[in-house]
């Protein structure tokens, strides 16, 4: 899908860029949480 295709696909459909936007800001968050809490143990 390219660019084009993805603009004229959300102009005809305007809620799915309210939904994009919160998946990505879910996204955004849950990489935040395993980043933090992701901790490896070295050694026995």
């Amino acid at each position: 899908m390219n660019q084009t295709a993805l603009a004229e696909y959300l102009e005809s459909h305007p809620r799915m860029i309210g939904v994009l936007f919160s998946a990505s800001l879910l996204l955004m968050q849950a990489g935040t949480v395993l980043a933090c809490c992701g901790d490896t143990t070295n050694g026995p």
